[in-house]
């Protein structure tokens, strides 16, 4: 299944040194997260695990046999204890005794829970009875690209005879479920000697009476799978015809088109976008059977519930890349997508079928340039180009051997719209209130800045954060994403006096993320001198930064979310100085006082495309403010006749609250201003200084 150089062989990661003296569920546990650490062994929340484990009933005392089972909606790689169900097997069992026949095994979910251990909250998923019917202690069910490469392929039984000889069985595609349990059951009976099974379409199971021993037989397994297309290198995909562009290239690309895939796909909630251009999916997409491939659908439930069943290939030719052009035919192809989209769920529906879905596609694959993902969030984005790279994969090495099959269509769609599943989705939790939402804070590494992002990020968006200053820039973003996670938070190295860099950073977020919804200007410098020790260098500096770098930012945004045409909130983190004049501050009031002027400009021309402009003017932030900590707390101090401890309390003593102003003050105020809440807003100077009244607004 390699194309030249073979890759790396499957590393047994087992520590019998750690694992010794571990009890059963805890060598589950171990096992699990070994296994889940190569995604060659199992995609991101793919496949489960099992041990059936003697136990202590709490009501009785005595000793039943228990299986644990991973849990529904968990990811081996990252499952914790408290991420597998338990469930007594003498009452799994005993369900056989009122199962009514495949139509009714729907059924049979809403008797599990009756079968818990220990009042376990954790729900047991759908797969629960493929583990709980294998005569084994220990089982493995993963879906490694090259097992689903021969269980995708037309001929699929004879090959897993070819590989595997008596050693792994076969069984046709059945929909995982009570059924397919039941199937596992009887092979097994019937196959005593054999060691597993490839599921058609699907994956792989294996099984042992010993857990380091299912370990290495799963991994035995894979590798040998690997090991035979390695040794029939074809060249894939019938052979390029498309050549990809320079890389800067490939990515100004997709800062382009995201931004109008956004737009057009976000018309339910707001989208989140992935860019790919891995050499994998490079080959893929510039290949001969790329679009035949592609058309046929992704094989593996797994995959298809990430990716739908097909993505949208964009018409683009790298050989003439004519952007504008791919730009203007991306409505029509959108739109033809979602009519197939609708007849396949008007052809396949039942009279009990959930509502259709979002008819958009998740998967945009452009030659030359790689694949785009859109979805609900950014990890749900990153996840699904992820699966669609294990379909390529699949389809690599099924076509290379025989002939790739996707998974029949009304089999596709009683899988995606199963009630099960639409279940699982209902329990979802609610979005937070900027789900979705892709916000960039200049000035990020700052006091107000890092506050804002933290505030964002913490009601669901997505956060790129832009600063002058590469130390501090690097430290704030390696906490924020300790804090959330890496797929919500990115940074960008950007001057606002710059207009390349600038124009660099809103392309660097426009392929991070996807696209634009919140600016918050809040880059910031400070001075403080008498207007005859002014020097023109002061002024221009504190203009450029505090009034030209808020255009360039406001500019770039502005066209970015043109683009996407679904609005967006501009926030400027001003000044009570705009306002008010201070002493010795006149080239800082006046910068301040030109943005304020230049946000109400914005109000006006962005009022008719839905995006709002505010202001937010603080007041005496001292606390974690870059701009305190140079000459300016020193300046400021003289003004005012106090040494540097005292100035604080003199701001505080000054307003009408008596109260120190914060910088999470000014977040929740940036976010108030961003978010729906103030939907009806825009023009508007929300003063957060504990009351000044030079600075009411007249």
């Amino acid at each position: 299944m390699s194309d030249r150089n073979a890759p790396p062989r499957l590393e047994n990661l087992w520590d019998e040194a750690k694992a010794n003296g571990m009890s059963e569920p805890e060598k589950l546990l171990y096992r699990s997260n070994l296994l889940g650490s190569d995604k060659r062994i199992t995609n991101y929340g793919g496949g489960n695990t099992s041990a059936k484990v003697m136990e202590t009933d709490p009501l009785i005392g005595e000793e039943v046999e228990v299986l644990w089972v991973k849990g529904s909606g968990g990811d081996v790689g990252s499952i914790k204890m408290d991420g597998f169900s338990t469930l007594y097997m003498e009452k799994l069992r005993a369900l056989k005794g009122i199962y009514r026949g495949p139509e009714h095994e729907d059924e049979m979910v809403g008797y599990l829970p009756h079968c818990t251990f220990n009042l376990n909250p954790r729900a047991a998923s759908i797969d629960t009875p493929l583990h709980a019917y294998v005569p084994r202690k220990h089982v493995d069910h993963m879906h490694p690209d090259a097992i689903i490469a021969i269980a995708a392929a037309k001929d699929s039984r004879a090959l897993t005879r070819e590989i595997f000889g008596a050693e792994i069985g076969w069984l046709p595609w059945k929909r995982p479920g009570y059924e397919l349990g039941l199937w596992l059951e009887k092979f097994c009976q019937e196959n005593p000697d054999a060691k597993g099974v490839v599921l058609e379409s699907h994956g792989l199971f294996t099984w042992d009476d010993d857990a380091r021993a299912c370990y290495d037989l799963t991994l035995a397994i894979i590798q040998k799978a690997m090991d035979w297309f390695g040794e029939r290198a074809a060249t894939p995909f019938g052979g390029p015809i498309h050549t990809s562009l320079a890389p800067a290239d490939r990515r100004a690309v997709a800062a382009r088109l995201m931004p109008a895939i956004r737009g057009y796909v976000s018309g339910n909630q707001h989208m989140t976008g992935h860019f790919d251009d891995s050499d994998t999916v490079l080959k893929f997409v510039n290949a001969a059977q790329m679009p035949a491939l592609a058309a046929l659908g992704t094989s593996c439930p797994d995959h298809f519930l990430r990716t739908k069943i097909r993505p949208l290939v964009v018409d683009f030719d790298p050989a003439n890349p004519d952007v504008d052009a791919t730009l203007d035919g991306l409505s029509d192809a959108i739109a033809a997508y979602r009519d197939d989209y609708t007849d396949y769920y008007e052809r396949c529906k039942h009279p009990d079928s959930p509502p259709l879905r979002d008819p958009n596609a998740v998967v945009y694959l452009i030659p030359g340039v790689g694949m785009i993902t859109f979805a609900k969030d950014k990890a749900t984005a990153r996840i699904s180009g992820e699966f669609y790279v294990n379909a390529i994969n699949v389809m690599r090495g099924a076509s290379a051997v025989s002939e790739y099959r996707g998974l029949p269509e009304q089999e596709a769609f009683d899988i995606e719209y199963w009630l099960l599943e639409e279940a699982k989705l209902q329990r979802m939790p609610k979005p937070k209130s900027l789900a979705g939402r892709i916000a960039l804070v200049t000035g990020g590494a700052g006091g107000i800045g890092s506050a804002t992002a933290q505030k964002y990020l913490a009601e669901g968006a997505c956060v790129m954060l832009a600063d002058i200053d590469a130390a501090a820039l690097a430290e704030t973003e390696k906490a924020l994403q300790s804090a959330f996670s890496k797929d919500v938070v990115a940074s960008v190295q950007m001057d606002v006096t710059d207009e390349g860099s600038v124009a660099a950073a809103f392309a660097a977020t426009a392929t991070t993320f996807g696209g634009l919804d919140i600016l918050v200007s809040n880059a910031g410098i400070a001075s403080s001198a008498p207007i005859e020790d002014t020097s023109l260098d002061l002024w221009n500096r504190n203009m450029s930064i505090l009034s030209t770098g808020y255009f360039l930012a406001s500019r770039a945004a502005f066209r970015l979310m043109h683009a996407q045409d679904i609005g967006g909130a501009i926030v400027f983190i001003a000044s009570k100085n705009g306002l008010a004049a201070s002493p010795n501050a006149s080239a800082y009031c006046t910068a301040k006082a030109s943005e304020i002027h230049l946000a109400r400009c914005l109000a006006l021309e962005g009022a008719p495309k839905g995006i709002r402009v505010n202001v937010v003017n603080p007041d005496a932030v001292l606390r974690g403010s870059k701009i305190w900590s140079g000459d300016w707390l020193k300046e400021r101090a003289a003004t005012y006749g106090k040494d540097k401890a005292g100035l604080e309390e003199h701001y505080r003593e000054r307003s009408l609250l008596k109260r120190s102003v914060l910088p999470e003050d000014i977040a929740e105020a940036a976010y108030f201003l961003a978010a729906d809440l103030s939907a009806k807003s825009t023009g508007n100077i929300l003063n957060v200084d504990a009351g000044n009244v030079q600075s009411f607004t007249r």
